[in-house]
């Protein structure tokens, strides 16, 4: 993917919206990673309003795609186990109901399959405690209400603007993590378009 080599200038977030971040894009991520699951048919009542997504600044979608896969890099080697990620890619979306010719968010979906599937046992705890070393703040932990009650958990970066919802799909052969990492609402830079990815 094509980069600047000049970062455009990022717009500051406001405290109140910084201050909110943790249950709004904790939100945002839950509620993608339910729309991604309507791909198998399963439902999803998309609530997000435009107004609860903080604002992650102005960037480039394909900057912001770079800043998202650096986030999911860093989380990837949080786990600290050998083992293999999916090859994804980010994507491109609409925020909310603002203009998408000047506003988008981006995410980033993919899994992690340890080469030894015994491995996984006490990560997602373990993750608990080292993410908030690393500036994240756990938002929510427990199981989630699929039927087979995977692991989940929510953790904001409030400093980077990005959010992730990671579940241990236990019971899956392979038994795996499954990561979504979602950004806040970006605006693209005057005079350029939205890439869609």
């Amino acid at each position: 993917m094509a980069c600047l080599t000049k970062r455009p200038a990022r717009v500051p977030v406001r405290s109140s919206e910084a201050h909110n971040l943790k249950t709004k894009l904790g939100a945002i991520a839950l509620t993608l990673s339910t729309a991604l699951a309507t791909l198998t048919g399963c439902s999803m009542t998309d609530t997000t309003s435009s107004d609860d997504i903080p604002s992650s600044g102005i960037s480039t979608s394909s900057d912001a795609a770079e800043d998202t896969k650096q986030a999911s890099s860093e989380l990837y080697n949080l786990i600290g186990l050998e083992g293999k990620a999916s090859n994804t890619g980010p994507g491109v979306k609409e925020c909310g109901k603002k203009d998408p010719e000047k506003y988008f968010q981006i995410f980033h979906s993919w899994s992690f399959t340890p080469s030894s599937l015994q491995q996984l046992e006490g990560t997602m705890e373990r993750l608990k405690a080292e993410l908030p070393k690393h500036g994240w703040k756990v938002v929510d932990y427990g199981p989630d209400s699929s039927r087979n009650k995977n692991l989940s958990l929510t953790a904001d970066n409030d400093t980077k603007k990005f959010s992730v919802n990671l579940t241990y799909q236990a019971k899956d052969k392979p038994p795996n993590l499954n990561f979504f990492v979602v950004s806040g609402c970006y605006q693209i830079p005057d005079g350029q378009k939205i890439e869609q990815f």
